[in-house]
């Protein structure tokens, strides 16, 4: 019996995939939305959580973000 699950394919570099994993791992596990690490640049998750995985992506960039002194 094949079973099909819905989701959103992720390709990234390591430090971004290792990010979204870490989020991942953060929540409890009734809300976990990664449904399988494909390797170290590729991700299957929820399709549910590609706005939330934006957001944090967009935040995160926010504050990493350097800006040169005046």
């Amino acid at each position: 019996m094949v079973n099909a699950t819905r989701g959103l394919f992720i390709s990234c570099d390591i430090p971004m995939a290792q990010f979204i994993i870490s989020m991942n791992n953060s929540k409890p596990s009734n809300q976990k939305f990664i449904i399988h690490v494909l390797d170290d640049t590729h991700l299957f998750v929820q399709s549910h959580a590609s706005e939330m995985i934006r957001i944090a992506i967009a935040e995160f960039r926010e504050t990493n973000t350097y800006e040169k002194p005046p």
